[in-house]
């Protein structure tokens, strides 16, 4: 299977988790890791019916050589998480409880003793995670300096502050799987809230 075809069949799992509505949302995998160059999918696509060639290779800036296909203006961010983590592929998507838990706990939100926290490459009790939250931002690179201040390689997501979250891992497949973990956690998390204030 392609990049293209990956990417687009990722896309189309999280357009119909509801994850990706609209055009909004980005993914991202890397083709070549020195110099570091990622396929992005294109901009202003409708995320669930994307195909093979809707994706555009760009440089660890984010920026491309295609003279046609545009990508996401936020792939800039996807190769800043790629370079500092060592990311293979990093998703980002739009779904709602990220984003409800980044207003009831913007310093990061904490997750501990819940069975799901496996899933996401921790141990389920005795291990505290704190998912970062960051300002939204629509430069780049000050996403990417928020990203990488408050990175650490045991906490494979972002969350960006009534925008959406980032998570990655060694492929499309490993970030999918931290991803639906960690929006179960996320949810769990906001839907129990007063109970752990």
């Amino acid at each position: 299977m392609t990049s293209g075809e990956a990417l687009a069949a990722e896309c189309a799992r999280y357009a119909a988790m509801g994850w990706m509505r609209g055009t909004s949302g980005n993914l991202s995998v890397v083709v070549e890791r020195d110099p570091l160059r990622l396929a992005v999918t294109v901009s202003g696509r409708d995320k669930g019916e994307l195909t093979a060639d809707d994706v555009v290779v760009v440089d660890a800036e984010g920026r491309t050589d295609d003279p046609v296909r545009v990508p996401s203006a936020e792939a800039g961010l996807h190769g800043r998480i790629a370079a500092v983590s060592g990311a293979g592929a990093v998703v980002h998507v739009h779904a709602l409880a990220p984003v409800v838990a980044a207003e009831h706990w913007p310093d990061g939100v904490e997750l501990r003793d819940l069975e799901m926290l496996k899933g996401f490459g921790r141990r389920a009790h005795d291990d505290l995670v704190v998912v970062p939250v960051v300002p939204n931002d629509q430069d780049m690179r000050a996403l990417g300096d928020a990203f990488e201040a408050g990175f650490r390689k045991d906490v494979p997501a972002l969350i960006v502050a009534r925008h959406g979250v980032y998570v990655w891992g060694d492929d499309l497949r490993q970030a999918r799987h931290r991803l639906e973990c960690l929006e179960w956690l996320l949810r769990f998390k906001v839907e129990t809230r007063r109970d752990s204030r």
